[in-house]
């Protein structure tokens, strides 16, 4: 009993692969003897991710759709048929009990070949709006775990449950972790701290953002933790030299720096948003408009709307940052209550939950 066979699949993003690693971790814990393997993309962020996690995983020669006239868009039939193909092997090597999927185009080969094999099937859908990936596999998948409320306008409602997103673990601890975060970061005490999130990669517009405020920041007495993002590092690393300014390529300790937190400005990826719902803190919501049906924009406003986040549009940086950061700097009555409201919003138990979900297809 419980030397159950585990395919998961997502990638392309830390928003797709972290959530499958989140919910692999707790199989484990519950099935110390099953048997694990993913399935990504073969050029992406999780054939580096996955096994520094400690999983095995097999890569399919896929990719995204284009929004214009590509070469890429033109192979997209090859790969796709050839990620088809590839799929069935693995499928037919490993024999899984279960599938599951978190989203990217990889997922999206795999859980077809899977349900059509009548395997059962889970998608975790992370998003306020599901991509194209997950929509258009919802019909064949027998259960679909979401995060947010009136997705049945995507899905089939029979098959849906509110879970929320996996997060980690270690965000549950971090109201008492405040003085040792701004140690740890060798922040001054009594100084409002600004944390700048842009995922893992970085983003162009809230860096150049950052960059264009520094001077505004000081004077407003702020000190900041800026996460500018690997591809970034090298043009912003300078400002390490400024007082008060701290450059970092990643963060490793994303538990401490949202301690140390007193705002924070991050993008509106769906993981980010369930992460941010728990650690509690003011959030300027800044979204990305270059993803898929403009999903960001959407997580953020399902938080903007419950008066728990502000939201300033990448168009309209220049002109609203600085009155929306000095409102909210200037009133610990508007911090306390972005904060109260964004609280009630976290679902901490949602890897768990999801996993409960996934042993009942596995014990039918």
């Amino acid at each position: 009993m419980g030397n159950y066979k585990i395919i998961l699949s997502g990638g392309g993003t830390g928003g797709h692969i972290y959530p499958a690693i989140a919910i692999a971790n707790e199989l484990k814990s519950r099935y110390p003897k099953a048997k694990f393997l993913f399935v990504g993309a073969s050029d992406r962020m999780e054939m580096e991710k996955v096994p520094q996690a400690g999983y095995s995983i097999e890569g399919l020669w896929i990719s995204g759709i284009q929004r214009k006239l590509t070469f890429k868009n033109a192979m997209f039939p090859f790969k796709l048929g050839l990620s088809l193909l590839r799929s069935r092997k693995i499928i037919k090597s490993f024999k899984p009990d279960i599938v599951i999927g978190t989203g990217g185009f990889a997922s999206g080969a795999l859980l077809y070949v899977a349900s059509s094999k009548h395997i059962p099937s889970l998608i975790q859908e992370q998003n306020s709006f599901p991509g194209i990936t997950n929509k258009l596999l919802a019909k064949k998948v027998d259960k679909i775990c979401v995060a947010y409320d009136g997705l049945e306008r995507f899905f089939p409602k029979e098959k849906l449950v509110k879970t929320g997103n996996p997060i980690r673990q270690d965000l549950l601890e971090i109201d008492n972790k405040t003085i040792e975060a701004k140690d740890i970061f060798k922040l001054k005490h009594g100084k409002h701290t600004l944390l700048v999130l842009g995922g893992s990669l970085g983003a162009r517009r809230i860096n150049e953002l950052v960059e264009s405020q520094l001077e505004y920041l000081h004077e407003q007495n702020v000190q900041i933790i800026w996460q500018c993002g690997k591809l970034y590092y090298q043009q912003y690393k300078r400002y390490n030299e400024m007082e008060g300014v701290q450059v970092h390529p990643f963060l490793n300790n994303m538990d401490m720096a949202y301690a140390a937190a007193d705002v924070i400005i991050s993008r509106a990826g769906a993981s980010s948003v369930s992460e941010l719902c728990v650690v509690g803190k003011p959030v300027i919501f800044i979204p990305s408009p270059n993803v898929a049906e403009d999903h960001q924009t959407k997580n953020a406003m399902a938080i903007v709307e419950k008066q728990a986040a502000v939201m300033i549009k990448e168009q309209d940086l220049d002109t609203d940052f600085q009155p929306e950061f000095s409102k909210l700097l200037g009133s610990k009555e508007e911090r306390e209550s972005l904060s109260k409201h964004i609280k009630t919003l976290a679902l901490v138990n949602a890897t768990k939950d999801i996993v409960d979900e996934v042993e009942k297809l596995l014990k039918k």
